[in-house]
């Protein structure tokens, strides 16, 4: 997949809830252009690492920027957080809104105008095959249904770089595959970055992939060079289960 943008970037980055141990320290990792995975335990710091490319925690040393876009500093932060699109694992969503309604307002709060926002819901919600319910309360979805609502939240401004946080946590075999095949049909210009600790659609769905365990990147290159280090296995997705498992256990 060719992209559109340049590097996003962490660079050198720490941060700490309060006084508690830090979960990262000098944290440096370049995302390439593409569908990137973000793997790891429970408890590795993938949540808190797409919070703060979201902008919605500032790390207390270091910065993070896409093309130069800096989030730390005043003058780019609008327009780098007009860029990001973040669906944070518990999909939340406003009381008394319809679901497109809902999706336009998540685009005005980046930024639309309101017509163009309520223009484009309408565009977001096909995407996701939602569009049926468009006139329904978003109270009343399911627990997949309002997974899919929050991406089409986060693809109706037209952001660059799409960050979604176990995304198919709790979604049934169809709901999952139709979130893999929403992935594969981005544009080349809508980039996402997926955190994970599922490793079952790795090997046909990501370009790139990360690794962390306990707030350490172990890992960092694309996925044919991550399966390749696999010492076992006759399947793709045995290679990556295997390739996996040594990189935890050598952590451990």
């Amino acid at each position: 997949m060719t992209g559109y943008f340049l590097s996003f970037t962490i660079s050198s980055c720490s941060y700490s809830y309060g006084r508690k141990l830090p979960v990262f320290r000098d944290l440096s990792l370049t995302f390439a252009p593409g569908r990137s995975v973000l793997l790891g335990p429970n408890g590795a710091g993938k949540s808190t690492l797409l919070s703060l490319c979201a902008d919605v925690f500032r790390p207390t040393r270091g910065q993070i920027s896409l093309d130069g876009l800096s989030a730390s500093s005043a003058s780019t932060r609008q327009q780098y957080r007009s860029s990001v699109a973040w669906l944070p694992q518990q999909t939340s969503y406003f009381p008394g809104l319809n679901v497109r309604e809902h999706v336009a307002y998540v685009g005005w709060l980046k930024g639309m105008n309101r017509a163009d926002a309520w223009s484009h819901s309408q565009s977001a919600l096909q995407r996701v095959g939602l569009m049926e319910k468009a006139d329904h309360r978003a109270g009343t979805l399911s627990g997949g249904q309002l997974r899919r609502m929050g991406i089409a939240g986060a693809l109706v401004h037209g952001a660059r770089v799409l960050l979604l946080d176990e995304p198919t946590a709790g979604l049934d075999p169809n709901q999952r595959n139709r979130f893999r095949q929403l992935l594969l049909d981005l544009p080349d210009d809508v980039h996402a970055i997926v955190s994970t600790h599922q490793i079952e659609d790795v090997h046909d769905v990501f370009d790139n992939i990360a690794v962390l365990d306990r707030g350490a990147l172990v890992y960092a290159d694309t996925v044919p060079n991550f399966i390749a280090r696999a010492t076992k296995g006759d399947s793709q997705p045995e290679r990556v289960a295997n390739a996996y498992a040594d990189l935890i256990e050598d952590e451990a």
